[in-house]
């Protein structure tokens, strides 16, 4: 029987007592009368009344500077370890000792966009990683440890090199990997010898394979294409001349719950994890002959999460689950008493991150809502098995915010007008929650923070974003609407076509449930997001009678039509975009998204809104956005246009996020009435630029120079 262990039952979350408070630099004095609770809509040209600012709030770069090590993993021996951490102004992969990581040193020395990830191979001696480029690709790459020495495995300029195929502990010394330097659009598979750096074509793609899955033996076993209406077929690979044979089928509406984990010890059983014949996704193991599914484990209310598979046998070991708060379910009992004693020892779900291939050495992350990861090495206890071992703490993800006083997430679950339940979470300033149980001593200024996606979700992790919010006064309510994933596909497809309608008024219903349970002043409720967010934010404040009196929108698309038609990138992308947003190849789908676009809605905007958008955005064009806010400014609309040139889908560079927050934090101040930290340096680092409604923010003119 399987043994559930749920975060509460085993430990308490820490309080924040223990955080000493961080004194911030010396911010600009403003003097001046408050300012009302929203600016008048006419503003245009007159500066704005100087809001409250505050020395001693946490200092914003410490929010934003991003993380000191991510991407954390223990070696397939055990005697190693490493991590992505900044340098060269970029992501690089560093690697130490396991007993000593503070000797460690960055192995790569990538620039522009750095590392984007990166793995162990099974010799340990070496790593591959994938070198971010410009647009979304990607070039494939070894280090040597011990040589130091770093070689492209992409064959050519123009051949995408990021689509590592396998690693195997039986071969630790080659890579199956697919490259398309003979089909730009579908990758044949070739055997890599990564001392060598030479490759042996293996797998000819004759099929239109868009994905391939290998064995231990590095043998490729399964080809995976997209179906006509967004759906997913495996083949199993014959051997020789043998044809392909189809295995299944993924029907579109199960596709965002599908991910392979690879084959079990036999090679002949494929893990997946699969949501056909149910509603959450759960894991199965699928016969490669026969294509049937055996049920390993799997929860009703949630989608699975990290999957723990013993790394030589492949017995299942372990799952995890979030519906509300993360909980471990326990299928092998070998890993129970290490589970336990993980739950016990820290402070957060233990997420296991890695394990040497004998599994006596875990890397073990403690993720905290209210401060940075905590890193764990866990040794198991070699001579009593199924005894703990010993945790020793490593380091922190962000060691800044150790000295910061944060607020810990709460779950709360939101009634739907339709009686849909929304998972959320609330955070309140340090200090406003007394007794203990997520109320404020009196109602608050509170911002609606709307996740990225759609199909995404938000949890129990650290959010940059809502512990700034949440350290500027507000209470932060982030809101897991109709349409995110990881709450099975019910859940998922009740958002589909109802982008500006019934996943904007899940916003509107927190704000309301907010406002009766006296979490928030009912006249001082802002809405914030990025991306899908960011949409969300000029929807409600474009398309229905809203409580909110201002708005953040950062890289939302203000014509749905335009974007969906710049975001399908494949045949299968357009079917997902036509079920999920709305066709632009019917007559009824276009109706559908001129009726959604907040473009078509521009006169009922009058509340006040700070726009955030990058010009190398590949889906939404900038271009569009400008137009938009000039639009807004001409009919007086109180509207403020941030552009960055160096920016894509969303704001990433550390400085140029601290940038914007110096921005909105201002506006927001201006807004609901929170203090704020004066600019200080932190627009000279950004390359910010503001093309309508610097005067509109106070104090941006000034700050901004001849930038302006």
């Amino acid at each position: 029987m399987a043994l559930v262990y749920p975060r509460a039952a085993v430990f308490e979350r820490r309080a924040g007592s223990m955080w000493a408070p961080l004194l911030a630099a010396a911010s600009l004095r403003c003097g001046g009368s408050p300012p009302p609770a929203a600016l008048p809509p006419a503003v245009t040209s007159a500066q704005p009344d100087a809001p409250a600012s505050v020395a001693n709030l946490v200092a914003r770069h410490v929010f934003f500077d991003g993380p000191d090590r991510s991407d954390v993993q223990v070696s397939p021996d055990g005697k190693r370890i490493g991590w992505l951490a900044p340098a060269h102004g970029a992501p690089n992969v560093w690697v130490g000792p396991s007993e000593a990581p503070q000797k460690a040193q960055a192995l790569t020395h990538e620039t522009g966009e750095g590392v984007r990830w990166w793995r162990w191979t099974f010799g340990s001696d070496r790593v591959v990683f994938a070198r971010g480029r410009e647009g979304g690709e990607s070039d494939l790459v070894e280090a040597d440890i011990a040589k130091g020495v770093v070689r492209d495995l992409t064959p050519r300029e123009g051949v995408r090199g990021g689509d590592l195929v396998e690693l195997s502990p039986k071969r630790p010394a080659e890579a199956l990997v697919a490259f398309n330097d003979r089909n730009k659009q579908f990758p044949d598979v070739y055997l890599v010898d990564l001392a060598a750096g030479t490759r042996q074509l293996v797998q000819q793609n004759d099929g239109g394979y868009d994905q391939w899955l290998g064995d231990e033996d590095l043998r490729v076993r399964v080809g995976i294409k997209g179906t006509a209406d967004g759906g997913r077929e495996f083949f199993a690979i014959g051997r020789g001349k043998q044809a392909a044979r189809r295995m299944f089928l993924v029907p579109a509406a199960d596709r965002q719950g599908l991910r392979s984990l690879g084959f079990d010890a036999s090679g002949d059983s494929l893990f997946l994890e699969d949501s056909r014949n149910r509603d959450t996704a759960a894991l199965f193991t699928v016969d490669t002959m026969s294509g049937q599914p055996t049920f390993v484990v799997g929860d009703k209310r949630a989608d699975i999460g990290t999957v723990l598979v013993h790394p030589t046998s492949k017995v299942v070991e372990a799952a995890s689950f979030l519906y509300d708060e993360p909980a471990w379910n326990v299928v092998d009992s070998s890993v129970e008493g290490d589970l336990y004693y993980l739950h016990t020892f820290g402070d957060a779900m233990p997420v296991v991150t890695s394990r040497s291939l004998d599994e006596q050495r875990w890397l073990v992350a403690f993720p905290h809502s209210d401060g940075p990861t905590r890193y764990y090495r866990y040794d198991r206890n070699p001579d009593v098995p199924g005894n703990p071992g010993a945790a020793t703490l490593l380091f922190e993800s962000q060691e800044a915010l150790e000295g910061a006083k944060l607020s810990a997430a709460r779950a709360v679950v939101i009634k739907a007008r339709d009686g849909l339940d929304l998972v959320s979470y609330l955070i309140l300033p340090v200090g406003e929650d007394p007794r203990g149980d997520g109320r404020p001593k009196a109602p608050l200024p509170m911002v609606v923070w709307v996740h990225d996606g759609p199909w995404a979700r938000t949890g129990l992790e650290f959010g940059a974003e809502q512990q700034w919010l949440a350290s500027r006064g507000y209470a932060v309510l982030s809101v897991n609407y109709r349409g995110s994933a990881g709450f099975g596909k019910a859940f998922l497809g009740a958002g589909n076509l109802e982008w500006g309608g019934k996943m904007r008024d899940d916003l509107l219903d927190a704000a309301s449930w907010a406002v009766r349970e006296k979490v928030a002043d009912p006249g001082k409720v802002a809405v914030m997001g990025t991306g899908y967010g960011g949409y969300a934010v000029l929807s409600a404040l474009a398309m229905a009678p809203s409580p909110f009196a201002c708005g953040v929108d950062v890289g939302g698309p203000p014509d749905l039509l335009s974007y969906v038609q710049s975001a399908s990138t494949g045949r299968e992308h357009v079917e997902v975009l036509a079920a999920r947003v709305g066709d632009p190849r019917t007559e009824e789908g276009k109706r559908l998204l001129a009726e959604r676009s907040p473009v078509a809605h521009v006169g009922s905007i009058v509340k006040p809104l700070l726009i955030g958008q990058g010009k190398k955005d590949p889906w939404v064009a900038e271009a569009a956005v400008a137009r938009f806010a000039a639009v807004l400014d001409a009919r007086h609309a109180p509207v403020t246009y941030v552009a960055f040139p160096d920016e894509g889908r969303g704001i990433e560079r550390p400085a140029n996020r601290v940038g914007f927050a110096a921005v909105a934090e201002v506006f927001l101040s201006q807004c609901l009435g929170g203090p704020y930290l004066g600019y200080g340096d932190d627009l000279a680092g950004s390359t910010l630029t503001v093309p309508v409604g610097a005067e509109r923010i106070y104090g941006l003119g000034a700050a901004l120079g001849p930038r302006k």
